[in-house]
């Protein structure tokens, strides 16, 4: 009973320290466009290889993915009280699951304050092409969330309006990923791709051919509709198992995949930097971005100097 119990407490203290990893990191800030020297790198500095840093993205998925346990789906989508509401029902059961959403918006902004960083457009540009490659590795590794941030990332506004900087980026490999990963068709490109990866998966010869990380929030979204899509119960009352057999399926295939080893080692000064370079917040990301290349229109020029207001206090 002794080792029971401390192996169990052991067990809720890992679960514990999962969701803290990114308590502070994930608050954005609003610089001017860049961050005191003291307290940022820029991630080109830390690493400089798209392909380790796909690896090490895969690492801190897979690290973060371990955490979530099937009851969590069970805790966010089932109703206390059927007859009280048809939203699902979120509570400090789900932290694991929601801190990992998190995730995946701390790397979107990542991806873009990284991109609205430097000062001259070569460099952003150099910035763009690094990450478009980051983004096809983790595709070929099957890590399709860190793909899935890294193109939001890029797509964002203050991001994809840097005409002059896009100029100079050949755009012939993001046009592709963009593609695979296009919502037409409820993600039918992506679901197919997924499909590849699963059929990797079960016929595997090494630990790098198991990765299966889907993309978190659409299988949330799929998990969600089906179970509010479908009754509980058959027009004559029986029980219908067809629904939770279809439940227990995609839920039992992501604790299969949760729980494959990483066969990469980690490098814990790129995954330290990921988990705790500031990040700016989205008023941040515009002024940025404007600060880059001048606003086009009015509406920019008024917002811009509405963030110059508030943000630096000029005029």
């Amino acid at each position: 009973m002794h080792q029971l119990l401390q192996a169990l407490h052991q067990k809720l203290a890992a679960l514990r320290q999962g969701p803290e990893g990114l308590v502070g990191a994930d608050k954005p800030i609003s610089y001017r466009t860049k961050p005191p020297a003291s307290i940022h790198r820029e991630l080109l500095g830390v690493c400089s290889d798209p392909y380790t840093l796909a690896q090490q993205l895969t690492h801190v998925e897979l690290e973060r993915l371990r955490h979530i346990g099937p009851e969590e789906f069970v805790q966010a989508f089932v109703n206390k009280d059927p007859l009280a509401s048809t939203k699902p029902c979120f509570s400090d059961k789900t932290s694991n699951l929601e801190a990992y959403v998190k995730w995946f918006n701390r790397l979107c902004y990542l991806v873009a304050t990284e991109i609205c960083m430097p000062a001259k457009k070569k460099q952003r540009a150099q910035v763009i092409e690094f990450f478009i490659d980051v983004a096809r590795e983790c595709f070929n590794i099957g890590n399709f969330n860190s793909l899935m941030a890294i193109i939001s990332g890029m797509n964002m506004s203050p991001v994809s309006r840097l005409k002059k900087t896009w100029a100079k980026v050949r755009t012939a490999k993001f046009f592709i990923l963009e593609h695979q990963m296009d919502p037409t068709g409820n993600f039918c490109n992506y679901r197919t791709a997924l499909r590849g990866a699963v059929h990797r998966s079960l016929t595997a010869h090494s630990s790098r051919e198991k990765i299966v990380i889907p993309f978190f929030s659409l299988l949330i979204k799929d998990i969600y509709f089906l179970n509010e899509g479908c009754a509980n119960r058959l027009p004559n009352g029986h029980v219908n198992f067809e629904k939770f057999l279809e439940l227990a399926k995609q839920v039992g295939e992501f604790i299969t995949w949760k729980q494959v080893e990483c066969p990469f080692e980690q490098d814990a000064s790129i995954t330290h930097y990921l988990y705790t370079a500031p990040i700016f917040s989205e008023d941040g990301l515009y002024l940025a971005s404007y600060e880059s290349e001048s606003p086009e229109n009015q509406t920019e020029k008024e917002r811009w100097k509405a963030l110059r207001s508030s943000i630096l206090g000029k005029t």
